[in-house]
């Protein structure tokens, strides 16, 4: 079911992003003179008016009610009233306001009329001097962000992006505001309490924990989680937060976090969030990956017992530079974080595990890109844009490898273009110039071609077109993975019947080249050729899950149903939509809604509200279920 878009005319913001002489005590001035005076472009996904009044720094105090699966909280804010305005504006979604106060005194507020996606503007009264704004306030079981694991080990972790930090603190949810934080929150004893800030490293006896994050970030950045977890060191900067059946797994898996961090760091200059730590959620977590600051919150699914899946940890760690660093204006300029991360994340694998597999990780990129090129291409082509344009949408649509597959070819292309050398220094100086602020794609085409890009060049690279226009240009980067080559001549002579199963290479291939293999199985294959590859291999029981998620899909498509107990299992214990979507879309597409919905009905209220929405729209659920 197309999503149901409500236009309307949003407040025009303008948000004037500036460090103040009267900011926060709470920030030192080192951090104060890193925050640059700017101009950012309009956000239409925020109710907020920072340009006339804004936020600067936030003591949040919470407590956590697990049986009522809600957060009892006060967000207290130190303001900046910029403009002499009469009125201060948050965010919120779904949130019970219980009291206010301004400067200590008890105010009245007001709650505006309800916006698919975007929630409620809260609207307080201010004067000139104010100073501070306390919001108390308790959120609902079904708060978008909030995802509540019950059991013998209880869980609950957050997911603030895009625009879902609201739904669990009223705040200014736009990438464009920053502001420092601390934190006290009481959970039930026995569980350990972390935060995208300064984190404590083992549990205390009464559940009480303190949290301080000094480096300004936006709202999306926001992230609680706690349950029962342990912590292992596996660098000096570098830690691991896990479950106690996990932690051992994880910590061998991810051992190589520190040597990640150090290449970064000779790429593009110094880590300055202090420690990079990993946090391994429930398999109910919809990402891969949370890059939130000191503390990347990463699904399960990424432990593979070979670590022929950490590019997703360099992936996250690269966002420490571009995203929390240097960060998207709004979700329109999505791509400045996603296509430079996947860039970076590119880098960091060539000079931690060699050009080889950097090259194949490419590939396969290329090869998703191609597919969602031709999903686009028909029912989206103004989302094939690089520079998007998402007012009265969800911001989430846009969230697709347009951002940052196809951001990474420009930016490759731009490399080869000028050089690595020049391009590496282009890029250190741009994180180092603009570092705790925000950039729109306007303002980084324009620094591009005042730092690096002459006008010949600006003609060869074509840069209006990769940004602004739809599709592939022609110079596309080419990539070439002899390995991946390989297996696709392996892959037709199997598939024409000149090379048998057990004449594959299987076991010698790496991750990238099972995947390769199985993702490419044309239409026609006969289901016997699939059983046979399947028991010579296994495929059905394959751990790496990525390899097995490409198998269930091609069972799914081909009708395996020898496979089906394992699609079932797999679709019960991980929410990750990138998983769970395309899975769900291959039994509608091939007439097995039936057997979708009946697994939906037994999965659905294990996932996370990001891959909830989205199953739904596949099943087109909307008018028969609860969103949330």
């Amino acid at each position: 079911m197309t999503k149901t878009l409500f236009p309307f005319l949003m407040l025009t913001v303008l948000i004037v992003f500036s460090c103040s002489e009267k900011s926060s005590n709470h920030r030192s001035d080192k951090t104060r003179m890193m925050i640059a005076s700017m101009k950012l472009a309009r956000d239409p996904h925020t109710w907020s008016q920072p340009n006339a009044a804004k936020v600067n720094h936030l003591n949040w105090q919470a407590q956590v009610d697990f049986d009522k699966h809600v957060l009892q909280a006060t967000a207290a804010y130190d303001i900046e009233n910029i403009t002499d305005t009469s009125h201060i504006v948050f965010d919120t979604k779904g949130l019970s306001i219980s009291k206010v106060t301004v400067d200590g005194a008890p105010a009245t507020f007001q709650l505006g009329p309800e916006k698919e996606f975007l929630g409620q503007a809260l609207s307080i009264p201010i004067q000139t001097n104010t100073k501070k704004i306390s919001i108390s306030y308790s959120t609902r079981p079904d708060a978008e962000a909030l995802q509540w694991v019950d059991g013998e080990s209880p869980f609950l972790y957050t997911q603030s992006q895009a625009i879902l930090a609201r739904t669990w603190i009223p705040c200014q949810d736009s990438p464009g505001v920053r502001i420092t934080y601390e934190a006290t929150v009481q959970c039930p004893p026995g569980l350990l309490a972390l935060m995208s800030a300064e984190n404590p490293q083992q549990k205390n006896a009464e559940g009480l924990y303190r949290f301080r994050m000094d480096q300004p970030v936006p709202s999306y950045l926001m992230a609680l989680a706690l349950g029962n977890l342990e912590f292992r060191e596996v660098g000096k900067q570098t830690g691991i937060y896990a479950l106690p059946g996990v932690i051992e797994a994880a910590t061998a898996e991810f051992s190589d976090m520190q040597k990640m961090v150090e290449a970064a760091e000779k790429l593009y200059g110094p880590y300055v969030w202090g420690r990079y730590d990993l946090l391994i959620l429930p398999g109910s977590f919809p990402f891969g990956g949370m890059e939130n600051p000191k503390l990347t919150f990463a699904t399960p699914t990424i432990i593979a017992g070979d670590k022929s899946l950490v590019s997703l940890v360099a992936h996250e760690l690269a966002h420490s530079w571009s995203g929390n660093l240097v960060t998207n204006s709004t979700w329109d300029d999505f791509w400045l974080n996603e296509g430079f991360t996947v860039y970076f994340e590119q880098r960091i694998m060539e000079a931690v595990f060699g050009r080889e597999v950097s090259e194949m990780l490419a590939q396969l990129s290329r090869q998703d890109l191609d597919a969602t090129m031709d999903d686009l291409s028909t029912t989206a082509p103004q989302d094939t844009r690089l520079k998007l344009s998402l007012e009265g949408r969800n911001p989430d649509d846009g969230m697709t490898d347009i951002a940052y597959v196809k951001g990474y070819f420009f930016l490759r292309l731009i490399e080869e273009s000028v050089g690595r050398d020049a391009f590496d220094r282009f890029l250190r100086g741009y994180f180092d110039q603009h570092k705790f602020q925000v950039m729109d794609t306007e303002r980084f085409v324009s620094y591009l071609r005042k730092e690096l890009v002459t006008d010949a060049l600006d003609q060869q690279i074509q840069i209006d077109a990769w940004v602004y226009g739809p599709g592939l240009p022609s110079n596309i980067p080419t990539v070439n993975s002899d390995r991946l080559q390989q297996v696709d001549t392996l892959r037709m002579r199997w598939e024409s019947g000149k090379t048998g199963a057990q004449e594959l290479p299987w076991n010698r291939w790496t991750y990238q080249e099972q995947y390769r293999f199985i993702s490419n199985i044309g239409a026609g294959v006969a289901l016997p050729q699939l059983a046979e590859l399947d028991k010579v291999w296994q495929l059905t029981e394959a751990g790496n899950n990525e390899v097995a998620f490409a198998w269930l899909n091609q069972s799914v498509r081909h009708r395996y149903t020898p496979a089906y107990d394992r699609l079932r299992a797999f679709l019960e214990n991980v929410g990750r939509r990138k998983f769970v979507a395309p899975l769900f879309t291959a039994l509608v597409e091939t007439g097995q809604q039936e057997t979708a919905r009946r697994i939906y009905q037994k999965t659905r209220s294990g996932y996370h509200s990001v891959t909830i929405n989205t199953v739904d729209d596949i099943l087109e659920l909307h008018q028969a279920t609860d969103r949330h």
